[in-house]
Order: C-alpha cells, then sequence, then structure tokens
C-alpha cells in the first residue's frame, strides 16, 4: 500500500487574537494615540464624502471609512524611517503614516490638534480635491498619496501595482544595512494578481524585510471573496512562499498594533518578510458616499453587523472603561475632528457666485496653473551640468576595433566598480557566463551580491528596481532576457516608472535603467523578436537610447545611468558578436544627451534610422550608390531627438526615409515620421518614406522569419525606388 505522509508548510500561520488582558495592559499614550487618529482618519474621509456628495471632488473618492482600525493599527508602530506604500483606496493608510510621522507618541485628543497635523490634512484635502498645494500639485489626487518624508511612498490607482514598488524599498532597507522596513498594503482583490504572487515569492527568496499588509474587506467592488477564491483565508497564501503569517481581526486597532510589533521583531531580526490579512470592512460601495446594500450587493444587516464592531467605538470603550477618557471627552474629540474639518475646507472653498444658498465651489486661486500640465514628465538634466561630453571626434586617434558585446559587459563592470550604488539584476545575469549573451560577462564574481540573478517575475523585479530607484539609494540596472517581455511587465513600465515621477508632482528621481534585447533574426519566433522602441516612444516618462557601436553604448549607458529618469537601452543581438569603434582602455565617456550622429553625409536623401539597422543601411547605401546622409538617432524618446541634425539634414536633401527592423503595427518610424511632417512640411519635396518589416511580427520558420523583419535588402529596393522616381521628377 502507497504511504502518505502529511507535509507542513515551513513558515508558521496563525490567528492572532487579544484579550481583556491585553487591553487592560495597553499604555493609555497608545490607546489615546490610536484614538486620535481613528477619530482625524474617519473625520477626513467623511469630509471628502460631503464634497465628493456636491460635486466638488473631481474623479473617484475611494473612502476606506471602517477600516482604519488596520492601517492605525499597523503604522502606529512603524517609524519614520519605515515605508508604506498602499492601494487606490488608501486614504487612510497614507494619513496613519503621515500622523505617527508627525507624532509619534501619540496626538492627545483632549487637546487642540497640533498645527503640523492641521497643515498635512489640509494638504491631503488639497491633493484630493486636485490643487496646486496638495502633496503632488493635485497631480494625484485621491489614488495616489505621496510623502516621501513621512515614509509613505505612494499609495496606487492599480491593483497590486504597488506592491513590487515596496519590495524594491525593502531591499534598499535591506542593502543599505538599517533597521528599516517596508509594508505594502492590498486588498482581497490584488491578492491573486500575478504582481502579487511573483512579489510573495521574490520577497521570500531574498529575505527582504517586507509586509504584505492584507486590508480583507470581502468585497472587490461587488464581488465577495468567496466568488473568487476556494481559500477565503487569504493569509494561507503566505505559508505556500515560506513567509511566516497571521490573521487578525482589523476591526481590533489593539490586536493590529500587538501582531505588528511581532511582524517587526520577525523582520528586524533578519527573518525575511511576513503577511498581516486584518479582517475589515467597508462601510461604503466602491465609489462615493453610498452603502454597498443601495447596491444590493451585500445586505443592510451584513453592513449593521460590522458597524456594531467599529473600530472608534472599540478603542473609546475601553478608553471609558479604564477612565483614560470620559465619555464626554471622546465625544468633543469626535466633534472637534469634524470641526477641524469644516475649517480645511473653509480655506479651500468659497461659496458660489450666483448659486443657490449654501452651494460652494473651489476658490479658483487653489487650482494649478494649465501651464503646469506637462512640466515633469521627464527631469531637466541638470544632474548632468558636472558631466564632461564628448564623441567620437574627441578620440580620433585613440579609437580602436571593439567587439560589441565585451563593451557592454565592461562599462557595467567599471560603474559597479566607481559607484556603489548600481545594481544589476535580471534572469540568469549572474551565471552562464554573463547571463544568455555574455552580457554580465565576469560581473557577478567580481562584485558578489550586486549582480543579482531573479525569478523569471517581470513584473517583481522590474517593479522591485522601480522600487529601489524612486528610493533613492540605489541605481538599478534590470535586464530583460528579450524585449517582448516588456509586455509582461507592463504596468510596472509603464503604469508605475514611466509615470511616477509625474504623477507625483514632477519633483521626484527615478534613476532607473532598462537593458531590453532585440532579438530578431535568431529564430526565437513571434514573442521574443520585436523592437520596443515604438512602444516606448509614446509611453510619457521614458528616455530611450539605441546604440549601434561599442563607442556608443558605454557613452550612452554612462549616460542613462547619471540621468534621474528611466531609460530603456535597446540592444541589438546582430550587434553583440560585431566590432566597431571604441575605447578599450577608457570607459568613463559620456555622450550627450539628444545628440545623434550622421554617419555618412550626403545631399539627396536624409536616412534616419537607430541600433542595429544603422551598419545594414550604411551597407545598402554603399551597394546603390545614392548621395544619402544617414543619421544614427541613438536617442529617441521625444524629448530627446536631435531636431538639430534632423533639421540640418532634411533642409539640405528635401527627403527622407526612415529605416527601421521590426513590425510595421509598433513602429517607431511612424511616429516620427508624424513629428517631421508637422515640423519641416516646408522642406519636403516628397512623402516620407519608410522601410520596415510586414504586419506580422517574425515567426520561427527561417524563411518567414526573414520575409517578416527589413533589413539591407530592403533598405536597398526601397533607396533604388526613391532614385527612379526622383531622376522621373
Amino acid at each position: 500500500m502507497p504511504a502518505e505522509n502529511t507535509l507542513e508548510a515551513k513558515a508558521a500561520w496563525s490567528e492572532f487574537v487579544v484579550t481583556q488582558d491585553d487591553w487592560d495592559a495597553a499604555a493609555p499614550d497608545l490607546l489615546t494615540g490610536m484614538f486620535s487618529q481613528l477619530v482625524l482618519i474617519r473625520a477626513f474621509e467623511e469630509y471628502v464624502l460631503e464634497l465628493a456628495a456636491d460635486g466638488l471632488i473631481h474623479g473617484p473618492a475611494h473612502s476606506s471609512i471602517g477600516q482604519e482600525g488596520g492601517a492605525v493599527g499597523a503604522c502606529f508602530a512603524l517609524t519614520s524611517q519605515d515605508t508604506v506604500n498602499g492601494s487606490h483606496r488608501g486614504h487612510h493608510q497614507f494619513l496613519a503614516k503621515v500622523l505617527a510621522h508627525l507624532h509619534p507618541q501619540g496626538i492627545e485628543p483632549a487637546k487642540p490638534f497640533p498645527e503640523d497635523v492641521q497643515d498635512a490634512l489640509l494638504r491631503c484635502l488639497r491633493e484630493i480635491c486636485g490643487l496646486d498645494r496638495g502633496f503632488s500639485h493635485g497631480r494625484g489626487g485621491s489614488m495616489h498619496l505621496q510623502w516621501h518624508e513621512a515614509g509613505a511612498i505612494g499609495t496606487n490607482a492599480i491593483v497590486g501595482g504597488g506592491v513590487p514598488l515596496a519590495a524594491g524599498s525593502a531591499y534598499a532597507h535591506k542593502e543599505s544595512g538599517t533597521e528599516a522596513v517596508a509594508f505594502t498594503f492590498f486588498g482581497d482583490g490584488a491578492i491573486n494578481i500575478g504582481s502579487t504572487l511573483e512579489t510573495l515569492n521574490l520577497a521570500a527568496a531574498w529575505s527582504l524585510p517586507l509586509c504584505f499588509f492584507v486590508e480583507n474587506n470581502l468585497y472587490a467592488v461587488s464581488t465577495h471573496v468567496c466568488e473568487v477564491t476556494a481559500e477565503p483565508r487569504l493569509s494561507g497564501r503566505g505559508p505556500g512562499f515560506g513567509i511566516r503569517s497571521w490573521k487578525v481581526d482589523g476591526m481590533d486597532p489593539l490586536a493590529v498594533y500587538l501582531v505588528t510589533q511581532q511582524a517587526l521583531t520577525h523582520m528586524r531580526g533578519g527573518g525575511g518578510p511576513t503577511m498581516i490579512e486584518a479582517d475589515v470592512y467597508r462601510y461604503f460601495h466602491q465609489n462615493g458616499p453610498f452603502a454597498g446594500s443601495a447596491f444590493r450587493y451585500r445586505t443592510r444587516e451584513e453592513e449593521a453587523q460590522w458597524r456594531s464592531r467599529d473600530p472608534i467605538d472599540t478603542v473609546a470603550r475601553h478608553l471609558v472603561r479604564r477612565r483614560i477618557l470620559s465619555k464626554k471627552a471622546v465625544t468633543e474629540t469626535i466633534q472637534r475632528a469634524k470641526g477641524l474639518m469644516s475649517e480645511l475646507g473653509d480655506v479651500i472653498l468659497e461659496p458660489r457666485p450666483g448659486g443657490k444658498p449654501g452651494e460652494r465651489r473651489i476658490a479658483p486661486s487653489e487650482w494649478p496653473d494649465p501651464a503646469f500640465v506637462d512640466e515633469g514628465v521627464r527631469g531637466d538634466l541638470s544632474e548632468l551640468a558636472e558631466v564632461e561630453f564628448t564623441d567620437t571626434g574627441d578620440f580620433s586617434d585613440e579609437l580602436t576595433e571593439v567587439k560589441f558585446i565585451g563593451a557592454v559587459a565592461a562599462v557595467m563592470g567599471r560603474r559597479l566598480e566607481t559607484d556603489p550604488r548600481v545594481v544589476v539584476m535580471g534572469e540568469d545575469v549572474h551565471r552562464l557566463n554573463g547571463g544568455t549573451n555574455g552580457a554580465t560577462r565576469g560581473l557577478s564574481e567580481a562584485f558578489p551580491g550586486r549582480v543579482i540573478g531573479t525569478p523569471i517575475s517581470e513584473n517583481a523585479f522590474a517593479g522591485l528596481g522601480g522600487g529601489l530607484a524612486l528610493d533613492g539609494r540605489y541605481r538599478p540596472i534590470v535586464e530583460f532576457m528579450y524585449a517582448d517581455f516588456m509586455w509582461v511587465a507592463a504596468d510596472q513600465l509603464f503604469n508605475q516608472i514611466g509615470k511616477a515621477r509625474h504623477m507625483f508632482g514632477g519633483e521626484g528621481k527615478v534613476p532607473f535603467v532598462l537593458r531590453s534585447k532585440v532579438a530578431t533574426g535568431t529564430g526565437y519566433g513571434s514573442q521574443h523578436s520585436m523592437d520596443p522602441a515604438g512602444v516606448f516612444a509614446t509611453a510619457p516618462g521614458w528616455r530611450i537610447v539605441a546604440p549601434s557601436t561599442p563607442f556608443d553604448y558605454v557613452g550612452l549607458m554612462n549616460t542613462a545611468l547619471a540621468c534621474d529618469d528611466p531609460v530603456v537601452v535597446l540592444e541589438h543581438v546582430d550587434l553583440y558578436n560585431s566590432t566597431g569603434p571604441g575605447l578599450p582602455d577608457n570607459l568613463d565617456h559620456h555622450l550627450p544627451v539628444g545628440k545623434a550622429a550622421v554617419r555618412r553625409e550626403g545631399a539627396a536623401l536624409t536616412v534616419l534610422t537607430y541600433l542595429a539597422m544603422t551598419p545594414a543601411v550604411l551597407e545598402a547605401v554603399e551597394q546603390t550608390g545614392v548621395d544619402a546622409e544617414v543619421v544614427d538617432l541613438r536617442w529617441l524618446d521625444r524629448a530627446s531627438l536631435d531636431w538639430d541634425t534632423i533639421t540640418r539634414s532634411v533642409k539640405k536633401t528635401n527627403n527622407v526615409l526612415i529605416a527601421e527592423q521590426g513590425a510595421l503595427g509598433t513602429s517607431y518610424g511612424g511616429w516620427l515620421a508624424d513629428e517631421i511632417q508637422r515640423r519641416l512640411f516646408d522642406w519636403l519635396d516628397a512623402p516620407i518614406e519608410r522601410v520596415t518589416g510586414g504586419e506580422a511580427s517574425p515567426s520561427i520558420s527561417k524563411v518567414l522569419e526573414r520575409a517578416a523583419f527589413a533589413s539591407t535588402e530592403e533598405v536597398v529596393a526601397k533607396l533604388r525606388e526613391i532614385a527612379r522616381e526622383q531622376n522621373h521628377g
């Protein structure tokens, strides 16, 4: 007979319950401090819903009324150095962290609320209303609240989207040698999302001091948790990843505070990540001032049962029972908090001219200037002010033939050697003699712990790198083995990393470098062959570099790593084993941002190209004898294109060909042609011509793959066609 042995998870999982004795033992300052936070957060959110009902909140107002106990209990245990991020329903998480930062010993409920508390509440109210003097100048609104000084690193509108970023913060805490930890708050809807599950695995594998704090409020909009998972005890996910986990009553702030203390002891002691599931309940619908029962997905009886365990009432009852506060003092504290919010509202509101009695509007002086709309999409590059930029002309006597792939590894090694902030991560970058192509050869041995092989989890490690960049203590270089994997991590790249600087007010920094490999022609098929330049060019926030020589690679990578914006460095497998001009003994030179290279001068046609198409174009021009000027763009993003060089060339030739290798649908040239048409139409003698691949992405068959992308032969055909048309004209 076969034997069957019961297995147990490596990590413990338990339910944490407090008793009357715990309430009796709790320090009075702890209870009054949590009570003050609960009351202020509740009053704040009730006032936000009042404004929403009056049409004064533009966009959603995701209240967390009823859920405050979890956030307050957890954040009251944290220091200002500890970091938190959260979800779209994150007012309570943000405010709990801010209030604990301002008054770590607690706010006395019997006294007037301190001025710094009033200032923070007003600033938060302004942000939610979309006003200039909010934390992010109104750009973040209700769902994107951030104040780095308080350790509140950003709430997030994408369900589960902030979880990988918190892992980056935790990594920075750990590798900097601090005892600080990170908390990421999310709900029952996010627990089953890929980025959350990937990060659970990554945090456990790397033993990061990260607490996954699950606010289980039972409903993702209107869908009950039991409808979407067979195990509604969500903290059961933790032990499956080897993570110490607890389940706790989130309506009981003391229980959450005490279990958080256990989690902190575990994490600060080097035990790795933790998970806390707090059972909470949102009193209102997903958005706005109506109860869920109004939409018939839950009953009034259920709502009443949860309201009977309200966290404010729970703490107040024990304060009165222990004679720490009187019933009168409790009532007065609640009324003062409501009065404070009314006073803060009067700062930003005024009677609506010509309106009905009592009708209000946002005071016009509070709104941001519309001219501010695009500021901060990227930085102003002031961080490069002290950098000395050079180009090939400055080293004409020193350039020698260098292997491209050697330059890739060499410049990363040089930056690892000279800048302790640089860390390299990606799949297999630490093995196989430098990853799948040798791009990190020798680096993991030379810099142990700083060249890190990741799990196959692009969402998690891209987001972790983004969190590291936002933290500011590190400059991550993240490698995607193939460019197509950007779609796997699209949320982290485009919704998170690319938008972060602008979304949070334009003042932060995101020094993140993504190395993305284009593998067209290798036989790896439709899902491993794309050129992502056209996609990144339409995504706000990113800078894009496309080096075609070893010299360019070193200079562009150095500049990318010195830049405080996210930069994608495109690499092509066709170039890896090629040789070209370089400086084998100089890995410190920088190419300027926004400077193209004229690879060949000519008068009849301007050919704009980049990456591996540059040598293909040069060869095609040589074969046809067309008098073409070949411009290697090098920088491809909207902010960094070298319009001076492009304009000079177009005014000289009056004809343009854009040559690229990749598929028509994700073409970079389509976007670029539109820009040239609008800027330089009067100088064009003919429509802009283009060479691209076909509509389909490359497939496995060698013959079909070659038919799908463009190279020298397609450029030759197009050059001859243009020459015939010019001759006939």
